[in-house]
């Protein structure tokens, strides 16, 4: 029989700890409820994970800082939580690399199917080729600065990238030589399924090829392969 999924469940309310440890494991899955940004690093240092359900408002380190952190180190898929309500909020959440979002006050059955969502796309992936614990990722002569969240030219030159454009290339670069569908690439990037007229991988495709010079009408490093989706061409140097 395979194991459960185990939910890492972050947020400083007691009642809503409780509440959903004990809900999600009426309901299949294995959960460890932890009140802070301390008992999360804890947490993922004793244990294993296959999701957090992280609250934006923390005492301390906040959901957002402790998201972009997570983001720098792992593919662990995150869903937010927050009191807030403004759009903004919502957007930093994902810029930051969240997979979900989900408001307070909220049913706990839609918290299941998200979490199952999130599941269902995350574990439909190849599995990624290096380490999480890799600071820097080179491929071409170009480096990847996963702390800092920046990408370095062969000449040293710092090549700014937005928040879609750092997680795109991070998805490439974990999973090079290996062709990407737009689904999935649209699933790791923003945690939601395309629809038939999306093409904002394709934007986005376009915006990283501008950076890195591959710009010509056979692109030699991030390949179109007609039909199936796009493949980083490259070997990539994992360095801690």
């Amino acid at each position: 029989m395979p194991h459960p999924e185990h939910i890492l469940v972050v947020d400083d309310d007691a009642e809503i700890r409780v509440l959903l440890r004990d809900y999600l494991e009426r309901n299949g899955l294995r959960a460890t409820a932890v009140a802070d940004g301390s008992g999360l690093h804890v947490a993922l240092d004793t244990g294993r994970f296959d999701l957090v359900v992280l609250d934006l408002m923390l005492p301390g380190e906040d959901g957002l800082t402790l998201c972009r952190e997570l983001r720098a180190h792992s593919n662990l898929p995150v869903i937010m939580l927050t009191a807030r309500t403004e759009e903004t909020d919502r957007i930093v959440g994902l810029e930051m690399g969240a997979d979900d979002y989900l408001p307070k006050p909220f049913n706990p059955r839609e918290l299941l199917a998200r979490i199952k969502a999130v599941l269902r796309r995350t574990q439909a992936l190849p599995p990624a080729a290096h380490a999480t614990e890799a600071r820097h990722l080179r491929f071409a002569g170009w480096t990847l600065e996963l702390a800092r969240r920046q990408l370095v030219s062969p000449t040293g030159v710092v090549v700014p990238l937005s928040g879609g454009e750092y997680r795109l290339l991070k998805i490439f670069l974990e999973h090079p030589n290996r062709v990407l569908s737009r689904d999935q690439l649209l699933d790791l990037t923003r945690g939601r399924v395309s629809t038939p007229f999306d093409r904002s991988i394709d934007v986005q495709v376009g915006r990283l090829r501008r950076h890195l010079g591959d710009t010509s009408q056979e692109p030699v490093l991030i390949k179109t392969v007609r039909g199936e989706g796009y493949v980083l061409a490259a070997e990539v140097e994992a360095e801690r």
